[in-house]
């Protein structure tokens, strides 16, 4: 048994010993470098400036490559890395921790009727590309036209380095040396790094990045204080509604009562109109109750996700900021999709089996196909529009062509975390929630909905719902929007927290204000208006999204263009799913609220 232990002890100590090694070797792993530690620039991609998402390979340009010797190979990429489209390779330049290199020449080409065509059509575009040094970026220009259209490319590259102790802190990088790009034309590539030391702790070093000005900007609080002000009104107006308006209704109904009114039908209500005539029907099951179930799951799953994601990002000081290592918040977001699958399957699961007194009941068993409009509505729909885009990327052979690797993941981590959850999650919610206890008989026989007055169509309440959401959202849509398509690193996560918390309470009141105009003129399928009601918020973010694409940018073709209103076109499906969840959560709350408080005989 000692001699066992001490076996197992002796290899924890090699396993130990091994990695400490590893770490001591990592330097880029750990951001920590010891004097003439090999310090890596990797370069990354290329593209027209205006194209954020027209990105290639950097040797896709005709760059020539370092000479023989130097080693130029591929770094693996994380899979959000691969999902953005980054490209990392081993530039070459020979650097090392805190020695200055005087100026070296990487390589040099002639420049053929090809190359020359491809760079002058790149500095044109304006073509920019990007490096990086121990996860900072760098980004330059490939080079500039003068005053009569001439085309010329920098060849030097002159790196200053700031580092504090063991870490590298600052690099910038200024481009240097115009060369004339015509054909035959003789480019000598060189480079030359400066260290310099810095004060700056390595915790702050990425702070650089941050557009304080823009973001901290007096607009952003204001439009906090002014989505406050909304809330209160709101929260106000439907206060109004429950305790005087309803308090009236009560009051109405009760003296009806007394007096005797009632008829003799089914109903045992008066003649007078309003939203107590509707009582036997009001907790009917919603039109295809199945779609409608899947969706409320799937909405209810990106509520949670959102705030797992924006609290991750949150608490990045604790695990390192999600801005700061690339594909880091999209990795986030597909590890929070998987696990918030759980919720997905529970939530449509429990609201599909609250309308059946048995799991057994006759048509209990179309459970199964709501539990597969769960799992694939949303998925497909994303496979949908993302294949389209993989043609296209394809076609134009850009870095955002998802690669057989890339695609064999993430079905990977849906077929064995995301479905699983939502069969578990389902089954919970079938068993454990039970039937819903509605506080007033569903009748047998469904009441006719009378013809209201135009104004009340559901489908003119639902457009009209969403526009004090959207107002609420507004200015926080200019931001993200400048951050995901204009280089911007986004960081304002608590401001996106408190506007994200505003926009469920707009999107409930506001819900709350049309069930109720709904159930006045008699209709009592207040569901799918709860639904539509407050997810058609997403219908003006996606119009907001042309304007913003006209206005605001300067985007052109077709890959770009797709890209942009393709990830718009998800994005806003997303959110028309999440803010359709919270309709229905307020206008469920208000609903049993409601005829809770009624004394039917």
């Amino acid at each position: 048994m000692m001699a066992a232990c001490r076996r197992v002890v002796a290899f924890a100590l090699l396993v130990s010993a091994g990695l400490v090694h590893r770490v001591a070797e990592a330097g880029e792993r750990n951001h920590k470098y010891a004097e003439g530690d090999e310090v890596t620039l990797w370069v990354n991609k290329v593209g027209p400036y205006h194209n954020p998402h027209e990105t290639y390979e950097y040797y896709d340009l005709p760059f020539c490559k370092p000479v023989e010797g130097v080693e130029t190979r591929r770094r693996s990429n994380s899979l959000g890395e691969q999902l953005e489209g980054h490209e990392l390779m081993n530039s070459g330049y020979l650097l090392s921790f805190t020695k200055d290199v005087a100026k070296t020449k990487v390589c040099s080409m002639k420049l053929s009727a090809e190359d020359a065509k491809t760079f002058a059509s790149a500095v044109d575009n304006r073509y920019w590309y990007q490096l990086y040094l121990d996860d900072l970026p760098i980004w330059g220009m490939v080079g500039e036209a003068d005053e009569t259209g001439a085309q010329s490319i920098y060849t030097h590259r002159k790196l200053s380095l700031g580092y504090n102790g063991p870490n590298v802190i600052e690099v910038n990088m200024t481009s240097e040396n115009l060369v004339r790009i015509e054909e035959g034309a003789n480019l000598d590539f060189t480079y030359e790094v400066t260290w310099i030391p810095s004060t700056t702790a390595f915790a702050n070093r990425f702070d650089r990045y941050l557009d304080v000005d823009f973001f901290g900007h007096q607009i952003h609080w204001l439009s906090i204080f002014n989505s406050t002000m909304m809330v209160v009104f709101l929260c106000g107006l439907v206060s109004l509604i429950l305790f005087r308006t309803l308090r009236n209704d009560f009051a109405r109904y009760a003296k009806e009562d007394l007096g005797g009114h009632a008829t003799g039908s089914e109903h045992g209500i008066s003649e007078e109109s309003g939203w107590k005539q509707v009582h036997g029907d009001v907790f009917r099951a919603p039109l295809h109750l199945m779609f409608f179930s899947a969706l409320y799951g799937i909405g209810c799953q990106f509520l949670a996700l959102v705030l797992v994601v924006v609290g991750w990002a949150i608490a990045g000081p604790l695990h390192g900021d999600v801005y700061e290592e690339r594909g880091e918040l999209v990795t986030s977001v597909i590890v929070a999709y998987a696990l918030t699958c759980l919720v997905a399957g529970y939530t449509s699961g429990s609201y599909y089996r609250q309308f059946f007194p048995t799991p057994r009941s006759e048509q209990s068993s179309q459970w199964q196909k709501t539990m597969l409009l769960t799992v694939f509505l949303f998925p497909v729909l994303v496979l949908t529009v993302v294949f389209g885009l993989n043609i296209i990327a394809e076609y134009y052979d850009t870095t955002h062509a998802l690669h057989l690797s890339t695609i064999f993941k993430i079905f990977a981590i849906w077929l064995f975390v995301s479905l699983p959850l939502t069969v578990v999650g389902t089954l919970f919610g079938r068993h454990w929630a039970g039937k819903a206890d509605f506080p007033c008989r569903i009748n047998s026989m469904a009441r006719p909905i009378p013809l209201g007055p135009w104004y009340t169509h559901p489908a003119l309440i639902a457009a009209v719902t969403g526009i004090l959401p959207f107002g609420s959202i507004f200015i926080e849509m200019y931001f993200i929007f400048t951050s995901f398509w204009n280089y911007k690193f986004y960081y304002v996560y608590h401001f996106l927290l408190l506007v994200y918390l505003i926009l469920m309470v707009v999107s409930i009141c506001t819900t709350i204000v049309a069930v109720y105009f709904l159930l006045n003129v008699e209709n009592y399928h207040w569901q799918w208006l709860s639904f539509m009601a407050s997810g058609s918020t997403a219908g003006y973010v996606f119009l907001y999204s042309i304007y913003y694409f006209a206005v605001k940018t300067q985007m052109t073709g077709l890959l770009q263009t797709a890209f942009y209103f393709g990830y718009t076109f998800v994005f806003c499906a997303g959110l028309f799913l999440l803010c359709g969840a919270l309709g229905v959560i307020g206008g469920s709350l208000f609903v049993r609220r409601i005829y809770s408080g009624l004394k039917i005989d």
